[in-house]
């Protein structure tokens, strides 16, 4: 059973990171330039081959990139800045339990974080019908192969891995304990994520290394390359025959799990080490 406690402490930890977040200049900002990028990205290419389908091929890599950039942005100082202004010490006096301190900073930036891009991507989803209306191409007359529940599934999957991004990025603000610690880790994650296994699975094919039987395996040891597995594999599927390359869609999901599950359970291990990497056991 859930200690009471636990749960009111952690709505009122979520609770004041949702309103630090909106009183936040340069994060509200940022959120309006993902929102118009997406708006704008949607409004391109809707004008031209139109459909739901098209629209998620669109956006895929785009959201692919910007959300681990802006979950970072999010994310990266939440636990630390309360570390460096004694924040966290007074909280340990008061027996805050670290699963609600971090809980509740999660839920509180997620909401905000997820909230953005969801409601892009639904303003996004809009312009399809808006803007294609007279526009009688294969995909908008064949409701099978383009449907807006294959998009909902996109927007599904995006706002999975947008709470993966952020519990990553919260583990390297729990471990960091300088904000230009936490600034390299959270920017070599990023580059790791959204380079670095297509570059070694490239290379590795070019190279022989790489076994066919490895592809899936290295698909799903990146959180971008497990998402795009599954919205190629579920969202798009057949419509663009693109399945064969996505990987494994079990290993993918359970890859995204694994990660957001990793990232959480770092950031409540951390969170109140005192200094370096010696837990000193915590509440």
């Amino acid at each position: 059973m859930v200690d009471r406690d636990i749960v009111d402490d952690l709505f009122v930890v979520a609770t004041r990171e949702l309103r630090t977040v909106v009183k936040t200049p340069s994060l509200v900002a940022l959120a309006g330039v993902f929102a118009v990028s997406i708006v704008g990205v949607a409004w391109a290419g809707t004008g031209g081959s139109g459909g739901f389908v098209p629209l998620t091929l669109d956006l895929l890599t785009f959201v692919e990139v910007l959300i681990p950039l802006l979950a970072f942005a999010f994310g990266y100082r939440s636990i630390l800045n309360d570390r460096l202004t004694g924040e966290l010490d007074m909280l340990r006096t008061f027996d805050v339990d670290r699963i609600a301190y971090v809980g509740g900073v999660y839920v509180g930036r997620a909401m905000a974080l997820v909230g953005v891009v969801v409601a892009s991507l639904f303003i996004a989803g809009v312009l399809v019908p808006v803007l294609t209306a007279d526009q009688p191409t294969f995909l908008a007359q064949n409701r099978a192969a383009d449907s807006i529940l294959r998009f909902v599934r996109f927007v599904v999957f995006t706002g999975g891995f947008t709470l993966v991004a952020l519990a990553v990025t919260l583990a390297v603000s729990a471990a960091a304990r300088t904000l230009r610690t936490a600034f390299v880790f959270a920017t070599v994650l990023t580059v790791a994520f959204v380079i670095g296994v297509d570059t070694a699975l490239i290379a590795g094919l070019a190279s022989g290394v790489v076994p066919q039987e490895g592809i899936a395996l290295l698909f799903a040891a990146s959180p971008n390359s497990a998402f795009r597995g599954l919205v190629l594999e579920i969202a798009v599927g057949v419509v663009s025959g693109t399945s064969v390359n996505a990987g494994s869609t079990p290993l993918n999901a359970f890859a995204l799990l694994l990660w957001w599950l990793l990232g959480l359970g770092i950031a409540v291990w951390r969170v109140w080490s005192p200094v370096g990497w010696n837990d000193d056991g915590g509440t």
